[in-house]
Order: C-alpha cells, then structure tokens, then sequence
C-alpha cells in the first residue's frame, strides 16, 4: 500500500513499530512525493508480492525535506525505512547495505558502471552494490528561441563555447530589451558544470579537494559575466551564504534569453511557458577543456539496518529488470540511468513532442560529460565544496573576497568539513 505526506509523528509511530514490522516480513521504501514515482513502484510491487507471498511491500510518500533532512538523522540512530530513492548518494554511502549477494551484479554492473561508483563513497576499490539508480538529471541550458528570432540572431550551433553564447544572447538582450542575457542557478552544482568545462577537476581520485587553474578560470569568467551585466548581480551577489535559489520564473516570464537550470524543470517549462513562446534545451556550451554538464539523479538504496536484507536486496533486483524500468520511466517521463535504456531509447506516451525533443537533448549529453563530473558527483563531501563555492562566489561578487582569497577558502572550506566528518 501507499502512503503520501507522512507527519512526523506518524514517522514516528511506524518506526517504533519497525521491530514487528520486520519479523512479519514487510519491506518499507521512502519515495519522495513530487512526481509519480512512489504510485508507480507501490503498482509493481503487487507482482512482487505475489510471486513472494507472506511478503507486504509499503511505499510511503514523503517530502523531499524528509529525504533531505530527517532520512540521514534516522539513520544515525540505526532507523528508517528498509529503502529510500535519495538523492544525497556519496554523502550516505556510509549507511548502504551491500545487495551484491542477492541480485545479479554482472546485470547491474553492464547497465549502471559509473553511476554505480557515486554509491560508492568515492571508493575506487569497491566492488558493491549498493543500490540501483532510478534516473538520471542533467544540468543544461534553455534559450528562448522567439527573442533569437524577433532579434534576427543566429542561434548558436552544439559545440558553440560559453563566451559564444554569451555573445549571442547579449546582443538577443540588447536588440528586444530583454533584462539579462544569461542567468544561472545559484548553486554550485550548476557552477560546477561551468567549472569542468574550464578544466576544473575539484576533487582527485583519492577523495582530496582540488582547487586548480581550471576553477580559477571559470570563477574568473562568472564574476566578468556579472560585472558587465551578461548575468544579474541580485541572483548570485545579493543573496548571502550557501543559499541555493532557482530563477524559473525569469525565463517563464521572458526576462532572460537563456536560463541554465536542468532537466528536472521540464515538466514545469513544458505546463508553464505552453505556447508563452518558443523554447528549446540547448547542448552544453563548451569550455577550453570539454562541453561538459553535471549528472545527477537518484537511486534506490537499501539500508544495512534492515532486519530483512535479503528481501530488501530481492525487492531492488525485482524493480530493476527491463520490463519495470521501462514502465517507470516511461511513465515517470525521465532521463533513464540504465545504459540500454540510453543506447536503446524510451518511448514517453504522455510527454509532448517539445518535452520529447527537450528529453532526447538532454540524454545526448551523457556520453559528453566529462569523467571529472562523474567523479565529483559521487564524493561524499560534494555538498561541502558545492556550499563553498556559492558562498565564496558571491563574496568575491561583493568585492569581500579577491578571486585568489575565494580560492583559498574554497580550500579550507572544503577541508574543514572533511576533518569534521572523520572525527
């Protein structure tokens, strides 16, 4: 059964009941409450009630904030749920129960291969398996194609550099009076695409924070876009800290030629901007070392404290045969993470042929990201070289930092939040 919008307090009661729970063979899974996810999985799970029974499979609802906040504090405590799609990978790691002993691995390792490593901890050695991801995300960019055409400017072409599009969207701005050129997220996860395709690596093979040339540049190239106005100032610059803010609204109310957002807006552009104007997701913009953005997604993991591992690492094998991964994705309407899924494609019924055309862009930049990207998005301590570089980004905006200064706090940042983490 389902259950959507869990309170705390109810939270609370199922996991005081877990003990029973357990040894009456129920699995629990955690599935966040936006999109059709949790519906879907809790309908499959009928078949694999069936052909397992005495077997009660529960799909609860929760809010992203849940998965976000209190899922890892359970978790400290030996509780939660038996599973949870999250999207935290490498920062949880510590917590994932190995499912090798009970799918089949050469399976898993011939559809998944990297994504496999950022469930890892950043641990090249290992050879678990520690979940399956469900989908992928893509960071990129939208244009919106009506003010290219009222302007009477050429669209770049896949393989134009950031500076080109820069360019072209500046002169778009200044031909229809639209407000800003360009915008990005403020999130250093968007930046971070920003930052590889420059030639940062921000962390080695070994799990250490690197701050080189390459995000000197990028960084250097960003606050050059704010100064001259290419990006607006009260985006990046006004808003202190690490706060992460998205900036949707600009693009759906024409105030920007092009937005730098990700895949999982696309649902949104697609019902919001309608036919507002024409729109399009373009291909990474280049940099002096690759046209790179940054994956991300979720996975499905199961937890080490589970009373039922084998069952827990049964269920996960079941929701991953190719017949269930299809019927989720295509439902779902996402980036698919199975690498047949990828080579083969998906059939998305429902999606429009805009949403179609978007999804198949954004799919076409996988094979494109560089191996920096993946590498950084399965390391534990991401989210604390993401939060600083926000944060030191906006400084430097504010004539508090020079870039060289951000750099070194970048560093020290970084650093500090490793040696808290290790005690």
């Amino acid at each position: 059964m389902i259950r959507r919008n869990m309170t705390t307090a109810a939270l609370a009661v199922i996991m005081a009941a877990a003990p029973f729970s357990a040894q009456a063979q129920q699995i629990t899974v955690w599935a966040g409450d936006t999109g059709t996810g949790g519906k879907i999985f809790d309908e499959l799970s009928k078949t694999f009630e069936a052909e397992n029974p005495g077997v009660d499979v529960v799909v609860e609802e929760v809010s992203y904030q849940t998965l976000v906040e209190s899922l890892p504090v359970q978790l400290e405590a030996g509780e939660g749920p038996d599973i949870a799609i999250i999207t935290d990978l490498g920062g949880l790691s510590r917590f994932y129960l190995d499912i090798a002993p009970y799918v089949d691995t050469d399976y898993f390792e011939q559809e998944w291969g990297q994504t496999l490593q950022w469930l890892r901890g950043g641990v090249p050695s290992s050879t678990a398996i520690n979940g399956m991801p469900t989908t992928l995300t893509v960071n990129g960019g939208y244009v919106n194609l009506t003010l290219f055409e009222q302007a009477g400017v050429d669209v770049p072409e896949e393989g134009a550099t950031w500076e080109e599009w820069a360019e072209a969207t500046r002169q778009v701005a200044e031909a229809t009076g639209t407000d800003f050129p360009m915008e990005m997220d403020r999130s250093g996860h968007r930046f971070a695409s920003l930052a590889i395709s420059y030639g940062a690596e921000l962390v080695d093979e070994e799990g250490m924070p690197v701050v080189d040339d390459g995000l000197k540049a990028a960084i250097e190239q960003f606050v050059t876009w704010h100064q001259d106005g290419t990006m607006p100032m009260d985006l990046w610059g006004a808003i202190g800290g690490a706060t992460h803010r998205e900036l949707f609204s600009d693009f759906l109310n024409a105030d920007t030629v092009m937005y730098f957002g990700g895949s999982w807006t696309l649902a949104q552009m697609d019902s919001e901007v309608g036919d507002l104007f024409d729109w399009k997701v373009i291909p990474a913009p280049c940099g002096p070392s690759s046209c790179t953005v940054m994956p991300g997604g979720g996975a499905m993991t199961a937890f080490s404290h589970t009373q039922n591992p084998e069952l827990a690492g049964k269920l996960i094998g079941f929701y991953a045969q190719r017949d269930n991964l299809d019927y989720y994705i295509s439902n779902e309407v996402e980036i698919p993470s199975a690498a047949s899924q990828i080579a083969d494609g998906v059939d998305y019924p429902s999606a429009s042929q805009r949403t179609s055309e978007a999804l198949a862009t954004f799919i076409n930049q996988i094979p494109k990201m560089a191996p920096a990207a993946y590498r950084f998005q399965g390391w534990r301590y991401q989210r604390a070289m993401m939060n600083a570089l926000t944060t030191r980004i906006s400084q430097v905006l504010n004539n508090e930092l020079t870039v060289d200064d951000a750099l070194l706090r970048i560093e020290e940042d970084v650093n500090l939040a490793i040696q808290a983490a290790q005690g």
